[in-house]
């Protein structure tokens, strides 16, 4: 039978090569689907860490910038962030302390966050009460023993009783509990739901300081929070004079930066799986390669009876394209199983990338293309007389 030497038949003919070695051929390809599962599979787990961190930190309030004492030995006392009040475009702010306090109820304690704070805490963090009611404005004036406790602290100390009125011990001192907050679940590793909030003047007595740590500010516009932001930091550099004792961040800043390292160990994780990708096409050369020194003679009967250089470089490079981009493809399904799996057993988010996908196969394909290159063209340049010779 006449072997054609057209584009179809040279076609027919590569697919009908590699249908008859199918061992050979998964073999061949493996390389490559593990190469493209694991730039797949890497990169949506980078890019469902950026999108839970930028989550978090959104969930923080993006309308509400913190300003942070960092110098140890700045004064900066409640009546100075009167002047962050003052700036316009603030709709609220909320001074704090914090420290880490023991609760005990009985015979259950547990460690804890504490934060002393003032009554406009809540409506600056965009919090909500469970039960009871929040810290008054009268207790920090008069330093009252009283707690607001979060939604995990209650149910630690008090199962699921409700603690309001109740009394609780915090290091050694009798609180009354005046009320317990929603829970707002974990936020950037640190649960927001194991703290237990008193007045700000109380709060500093248990953290053993006169001055304020950080105040949280509500702005009235998100959009201008940049404009603010410098605004605020003009008037924290009257008060402290030096702008290395004091930070303003905004959650934007926070994502800017959680999204740019995460950005950089995506690049690695994707690259170092990228390189897989280059051991796959390593491995279609080596194949190919021994497919055409066992063909030999194969190539040697097309070339007598017509075929030419172009028709049997051709057929070579298809073979190669195909298992690249089959591969390539089941890389891309296993990639996609494989996240799937890792998400439902770890409880961590993936973010699939539709361009890092199609980049994937995409280059595949390159691969295909470049090691199928050097053995084809050894194809095609084999002499027929020598070919045929060939045992």
């Amino acid at each position: 039978m006449r072997v054609g030497v057209g584009g179809l038949q040279t076609i027919k003919m590569a697919l009908k090569s590699i249908k008859g070695n199918k061992i050979r051929a998964i073999l061949t390809m493996l390389g490559i689907i593990i190469g493209v599962a694991s730039v797949i599979v890497m990169v949506a787990i980078g890019q469902g860490s950026t999108k839970e961190v930028q989550d978090q930190i959104g969930s923080l309030g993006t309308d509400v910038l913190t300003v942070r004492i960092t110098g140890s030995d700045v004064t900066f006392k409640e009546k100075d962030t009167k002047q962050i009040q003052d700036v316009d475009g603030v709709e609220g702010i909320a001074p704090t302390v914090s420290g880490r306090v023991t609760v005990k109820n009985g015979q259950t304690n547990s460690q804890v966050s504490m934060t002393g704070t003032i009554a406009s805490y809540l409506h600056v963090r965009n919090l909500e009460l469970q039960s009871g009611r929040f810290l008054a404005d009268l207790d920090n004036d008069n330093h009252s023993k009283v707690a607001v406790l979060g939604s995990d602290t209650a149910q630690t100390l008090f199962g699921l009783g409700d603690p309001v009125g109740e009394s609780v011990q915090v290091n050694g001192t009798s609180y009354k509990v005046i009320g317990v907050l929603k829970s707002v679940g974990s936020s950037l590793g640190t649960s927001g739901d194991s703290t237990i909030l008193v007045p700000l003047s109380t709060g500093q007595r248990l953290a053993s300081t006169t001055n304020i740590e950080s105040v949280y500010v509500k702005i009235e516009n998100e959009d201008m929070v940049n404009f603010i932001s410098r605004r605020i930091e003009q008037a924290m550099y009257t008060i402290i004079g030096d702008a290395d004792n004091y930070s303003v961040s905004s959650p934007q800043d926070l994502m800017e930066t959680a999204a740019s390292v995460n950005k950089t160990l995506t690049l690695m994780l994707g690259g170092s799986a990228a390189i897989s990708l280059v051991v796959g096409g390593i491995g279609i050369m080596n194949i190919m390669l021994v497919s055409v020194s066992e063909r030999t003679k194969e190539i040697g009967i097309r070339k007598a009876i017509g075929a030419k250089r172009g028709n049997i470089l051709l057929q070579f490079l298809i073979e190669a394209i195909v298992l690249s981009s089959l591969g390539g493809i089941i890389g891309i399904g296993i990639g996609i199983i494989s996240a799937q799996i890792f998400t439902v057993a770890t409880g961590t988010t993936i973010a699939y990338s539709v361009p890092v996908i199609l980049s994937s196969f995409a280059f595949s394909l390159l691969v295909g293309v470049i090691f199928g290159v050097f053995p084809a063209n050894k194809a095609s340049k084999l002499d027929p007389i020598q070919a045929l010779r060939y045992e």
